[in-house]
């Protein structure tokens, strides 16, 4: 196909979203049901984005179940499959579980690439393939410029859509030489080694569980303890447990507490300087290998030039609760770089923006807020009748997926003036901003694993915080709940 047959040719659009791995598809999906007039581009030549490659070793770490307490094609089906993207048509919604071989409930690398493309094909959603983003500016009446190697592309609003994907090192002296986990190589070329792998955070773990067959040795380094109270409430704790439970058994894998202080090549290998943290001590790791597993971070172009800020040491874009870009106006972000938008992070507890099951939900608030703001469409808000709104919100708080995937980050508003259901939103943005008696459910969570109900009612422009008690069933449909909720919201 020539790049005149291609969709989206260079021109003006309301919206340009970079990238088509699952964030960009997901985003994309509803801009278009939202009938909000966009291009799609990207650099690939397919849909999948990062899971055309990886994880390293070929297995998620997020669960779908192809067999659930409800069918593929319901909502509820959501808080069963965590990879699947969302559709409001039936036929849409849980694919990636149709491709799995049910060998273990969470799918390969290829199966996960297969559900993405199946969406894309199935959805109809428009992709400029082989369309590589290349620069930005902005012009004097505020649209933002994007260079592409096909030409020119103009747009009140801009979604980027790339991912966490750049390889990044720590500033350790002597890392620029240890090969990142985007350079490990097959599992059996460490037959026999002796291996350090810098970090303890998941890529970490999933390289010590991948070569757990083959290697002599194994010893995790990185300044902080592993939380394995959290680790086992999560769904990464597969990669974790496995290496942890060797270390326990002394099968020859060590997980060290140490601050690294340099990095020196050997004749024959690494040799890794470091000083313990839990332990005071000083330890030379002699080693035939390294791997540096410090993770990612967004490759984010020149757009540091039009104000764009960082956290997290520069890796993650620092956002607003609706994925705007922080100092750079109609800049947003897709994907799992909507980490940046930290949220309330009660008891420093964050969302699941990081992982597809969190962040496609974040694709749909974002879409809905582009059109509104971009003036195509008003937020729906759907009448409510005074009897019904307790019900609902405690329904929501029992079974909603967006508000169970993004626990503290996602609210349910119903309007009080009315009343009306006014959809998911950002929890951040309702407890700031202004406007009618409003009441907002969310499900949160503590350090410990607790959960619990949080309701916000808004009166007068004030905003009351309440935290209801935990269930061990999670049952906040039923009573005290219900009526905890009426005479938070001025039912009789």
């Amino acid at each position: 196909m020539g790049s005149s047959e291609l969709p989206f040719p260079p021109g003006d659009y309301d919206v340009v979203v970079v990238g088509s791995g699952p964030g960009g598809l997901q985003t994309a999906y509803f801009l278009e049901r939202l009938s909000v007039p966009h291009a799609v581009l990207s650099a690939d030549d397919a849909p999948g984005g990062m899971f055309r490659k990886w994880p390293i070793f070929q297995r998620l770490l997020s669960w779908s179940k192809p067999e659930a307490p409800f069918g593929r094609d319901t909502r509820e089906y959501e808080w069963y499959d965590h990879n699947s993207l969302l559709a409001e048509e039936s036929g849409l919604r849980g694919l990636v579980p149709e491709f799995m071989d049910r060998s273990w409930a969470v799918p390969s690398r290829v199966e996960m690439e297969q559900g993405l493309a199946a969406f894309a094909d199935r959805a109809g959603v428009a992709v400029r393939y082989g369309c590589r983003w290349q620069s930005t500016r902005r012009e004097e009446d505020g649209r933002l410029v994007l260079g592409t190697t096909d030409g020119e592309y103009r747009c009140r609003a801009a979604v980027f859509a790339l991912g966490v994907t750049e390889p990044w090192r720590s500033p350790i002296p002597g890392i620029e030489e240890v090969p990142h986990y985007a350079e490990t190589g097959e599992p059996a070329s460490y037959a026999g080694k002796s291996v350090v792998v810098i970090g303890k955070r998941n890529s970490g773990f999933e390289i010590a569980d991948g070569l757990l067959p083959w290697a002599r040795k194994i010893t995790l380094v990185s300044p902080r303890p592993a939380e394995t109270s959290v680790i086992a409430l999560a769904s990464i704790r597969v990669r974790y447990l496995q290496p942890l439970e060797d270390r326990a058994l002394g099968g020859g894998t060590y997980v060290l507490d140490a601050a690294i202080e340099r990095i020196e090549r050997t004749s024959t290998g690494f040799l890794v300087v470091a000083n313990g943290t839990t332990h005071q001590a000083g330890y030379e790791l002699d080693c035939d290998a390294a791997l540096a597993a410090t993770g990612f971070t967004t490759p984010l172009g020149d757009l540091g030039g039009l104000g764009v800020r960082t956290v997290a040491q520069g890796r993650i874009p620092a956002l607003t609760p609706h994925f705007e870009a922080a100092g750079a106006p109609g800049v947003f972000f897709a994907g799992n770089a909507t980490q940046g938008a930290a949220g309330l992070r009660k008891r420093g507890v964050g969302a699941s923006s990081p992982a597809v099951h969190g962040f496609r939900y974040n694709a749909k608030v974002l879409a809905e807020h582009l059109a509104e703001r971009l003036g195509v469409r008003d937020r729906p808000r759907r009448p409510l009748a005074r009897e019904e709104v307790v019900p609902f919100l405690a329904g929501e708080l029992a079974r909603a997926p967006e508000l169970w995937a993004q626990k503290g980050y996602l609210c349910r508003v119903v309007g009080l003036d009315g009343p009306s259901d006014d959809g998911i939103q950002p929890l951040e943005h309702f407890v700031d901003a202004s406007g009618g008696d409003a009441v907002a459910v969310a499900v949160e969570m503590d350090a410990g694993g607790t959960i619990y109900p949080g309701v916000y009612v808004r009166q007068e422009g004030r905003i009351r915080e309440v935290e209801l008690e935990p269930h061990p069933l999670n049952e906040f449909d039923r009573e005290p709940y219900r009526r905890e909720l009426a005479t938070l919201v001025g039912e009789p």
